[in-house]
């Protein structure tokens, strides 16, 4: 039998000659269990847009590669789709890691590697955890689905699948959050998110001097529009969030709406007597499941009145499934009956990926994932996962298949 963390290590190992090799390594050993596999391929740019948007530069544009791995019930049971994503974030700065980002170095409990968070070891447990399950003899009654997809700079893979016509009767996002409770926790809420730029415009003085300092009544300042602009949008975030209200994340953060300005930009550093050209702001802002992207565009732009260049970066909608519904409560006794602990939902994932499959298919979809760190994504080194609570996740995945996957 093969051990999940020689697959983990695997894969991690492939991540040198890029995603198609470790498709590849997922592919091959999908088939070695029984599995019919196809490989997608499809461009990001071409997926419709339900329920989320995007603009041009925030869109990948390379055609890029799903595999997707069924293995055929046996009739009469429900089916699933295990997800998760094999791309990374680009290989830069390797040389500041204390261990080899591609060896899967195994140290103080702790798997590491390039991309083993984020997410191979998601791609790992849909496969090792279909391997255990067979292994236990389950037969499923209805087909595992196996969706090695990419996701980052949204390369939106699992909805370009469900709009060729994947589906199931339900799915499972297979990532670990970043919360440090790994199987403790299981995605169920995911807050939407919209992406911004303002852009207002200065007017120069009307002088032939260096310095507009002893013109500047006579100018038009774009700081003072940013510093306008940052105000009525602090405001429309209060209100907002007096009005919005969501049981998790009251009890967990006590607020349900949250606009963050992350970034400002005006004039040149050092340059102490010149009027600025133009002026940008960048932010972003949280939606709950059911908010209307479209409406909450407007009320932004009637925010902005008409004193800058709005532009819309992406969006996309929250989502949440039924805590007291069939697959929640499913997953719940899985993770209970492998760790012992009773999960929690964390509504904290911002845009998580559970979204994909309720807001373009309508498939009811949780995520949950082990006890992991130090992603990449976040500039940070050495990533890793914990090698007893990927094992766990292993035998909760198998434990899915076997309650999910029954004669219904």
């Amino acid at each position: 039998m093969s051990d999940p963390v020689s697959f983990l290590q695997a894969l991690i190992r492939a991540q040198p000659g890029g995603e198609e090799a470790v498709q590849r390594i997922v592919a091959d050993a999908a088939r070695s269990l029984g599995c019919s596999v196809e490989s997608v391929r499809y461009r990001p740019a071409d997926v419709p847009m339900v329920a989320e948007f995007a603009s041009g530069q925030a869109i990948d544009t390379a055609e890029r590669m799903s595999v997707v791995a069924r293995f055929k019930g046996k009739g009469g049971g429900r089916s699933l789709i295990f997800f998760a994503h094999p791309d990374g974030e680009p290989v830069v700065g390797t040389e500041r890691w204390k261990r080899d980002p591609f060896a899967g170095v195994i140290d103080h409990g702790r798997i590491h590697g390039w991309g083993a968070a984020d997410d191979l070891c998601g791609v790992a447990i849909m496969v090792e955890g279909l391997r255990a399950a067979l292994a236990q003899g389950v037969v499923p009654a209805g087909d595992v689905i196996l969706a090695s997809t990419p996701s980052k700079r949204h390369a939106r893979g699992v909805s370009a699948l469900l709009h060729g016509g994947l589906t199931a009767d339900a799915a499972v996002y297979l990532h670990p959050a970043e919360s440090g409770v790994g199987m403790r926790e299981i995605k169920a809420f995911c807050l939407g998110q919209l992406d911004f730029r303002l852009t207002v415009q200065g007017r120069l003085p009307e002088t032939n001097e260096i310095s507009h300092l002893a013109f500047v009544h006579r100018a038009k300042n774009p700081v003072d529009s940013l510093w306008a602009l940052q105000h009525r949008l602090r405001d429309f975030a209060t209100r907002r969030a007096a009005a919005l209200h969501h049981p998790l994340l009251e009890q967990a953060i006590g607020r349900s709406s949250n606009l963050l300005i992350s970034h400002v930009s005006v004039g040149t550093s050092g340059v102490y007597t010149r009027v600025a050209m133009e002026g940008i702001i960048e932010g972003s802002l949280s939606l709950l499941p059911g908010e209307d992207l479209h409406q909450v565009q407007v009320a932004v732009e009637a925010v902005v009145r008409g004193e800058a260049q709005v532009d819309w970066i992406a969006g996309v909608s929250g989502a949440e499934v039924a805590l007291d519904g069939p697959l929640y409560r499913l997953v719940a006794r899985c993770v209970t009956a492998v760790s012992g602990a009773t999960p929690h939902v964390n509504p904290l994932h911002t845009a998580s990926d559970i979204r994909n499959p309720i807001l373009q298919a309508g498939i009811p979809s949780v995520g949950l994932g082990p006890l992991a760190g130090d992603p990449t994504q976040n500039g940070l080194t050495d990533e890793w996962v914990d090698v007893a609570d990927y094992r766990r996740s292993v035998d909760v995945a198998a434990a899915i298949i076997a309650g999910w996957c029954s004669a219904s």
